[in-house]
C-alpha cells in the first residue's frame, strides 16, 4: 500500500562480463527483471546458481537453460557454491546487498564478479500522505520484505504523527536479517518466517493473525517491499 523503495535500472551492458567465467549466480529476482538482454545472452548458456524457487524460475524465463535452486537464503546459496565450484563467478546484483554472499565465497577461493544491474532508492514520505494512504485507520500487520524496507519502516515509526497508527502492528520479517533493520522494536511484535520466502511469510501471517486466506478479512496488512 505504501512502497517505501524502488528499484531503477543500471543500464550494465555485456562487455563487463569476464572472459573466464563460470557460472552466475542470483540472490535477487529484481538483478534478472534489470539485466540487459545483452547481458542475459551473454551469460545464459551458463549454469545458473539461483537463491531460491522465485529466483530460479525467474532464471529460466530469462533465457538461463541450467538453473540450480538454492535453499531460499544467500548465505545458504554461498556454502553450496563454495562446496561444488572453484573459478570466476558471475554474480547479477544490486548496488545495495548484504555483503555475507561474496565474503563467504571469496574465503573459499571463489572468484566473485559482482555485477551491479540495479540499485534501490528509498521513497519519501510526509506523515499526512501516510495518514492520507492508510485512510487513518490502525494497522495490524506489517510485511517486510528487505532490510531497506525494515529501516524506512523504523523511521516510520520515530515520527510522533504516525506512531498511533502503528501502536499494536505486528510485523512479519522475511528473514532474521530483515528484522534486524527494524532495530529495537519489542521482539514480541516481530515474527520471522520460518524459511526466507514469501510462501512462508504468508503463512505465518495467517497463523498469527488467526485467518485463513482465501476469504474476506477484517485485518489490514500494510506491505513493504
Amino acid at each position: 500500500m505504501l512502497p517505501l523503495s524502488h528499484t531503477v535500472t543500471l543500464n550494465l551492458d555485456a562487455s563487463f562480463v569476464p572472459s573466464d567465467a563460470g557460472a552466475v549466480a542470483v540472490t535477487s529476482a529484481n538483478a534478472l527483471r534489470h539485466a540487459s538482454p545483452g547481458l542475459i545472452g551473454r551469460l545464459a548458456h551458463l549454469p545458473c546458481h539461483a537463491v531460491g524457487a522465485r529466483t530460479a524460475e525467474a532464471a529460466r524465463q530469462a533465457g538461463f537453460a541450467h538453473v540450480t535452486e538454492g535453499p531460499g537464503d544467500a548465505a545458504g546459496l554461498a556454502g553450496r557454491i563454495a562446496g561444488t565450484f572453484s573459478g570466476s563467478l558471475v554474480y547479477l546484483c544490486g548496488r545495495v546487498r548484504f555483503p555475507g554472499f561474496e565474503e563467504r565465497l571469496s574465503a573459499s577461493g571463489v572468484r566473485v564478479d559482482a555485477l551491479e544491474v540495479y540499485d534501490t532508492v528509498t521513497t519519501g514520505y510526509d506523515e499526512a500522505s501516510v495518514g492520507e494512504v492508510l485512510d487513518g485507520r490502525p494497522v495490524e500487520a506489517v510485511l517486510l520484505y528487505s532490510a531497506v524496507a525494515a529501516q524506512a519502516m523504523r523511521g516510520l515509526l520515530h515520527r510522533d504523527g504516525l506512531r498511533p497508527l502503528f501502536a499494536n502492528a505486528q510485523f512479519f520479517a522475511l528473514s532474521k536479517r530483515v528484522a534486524a533493520g527494524l532495530g529495537e522494536e519489542p521482539a514480541a511484535m516481530v515474527n520471522v518466517a520460518g524459511h526466507p520466502e514469501e510462501q512462508a511469510l504468508l503463512e505465518l501471517l495467517a497463523s498469527r493473525l488467526g485467518h485463513k486466506g482465501g476469504g474476506a478479512s477484517s485485518h489490514r496488512p500494510f506491505s513493504l517491499p
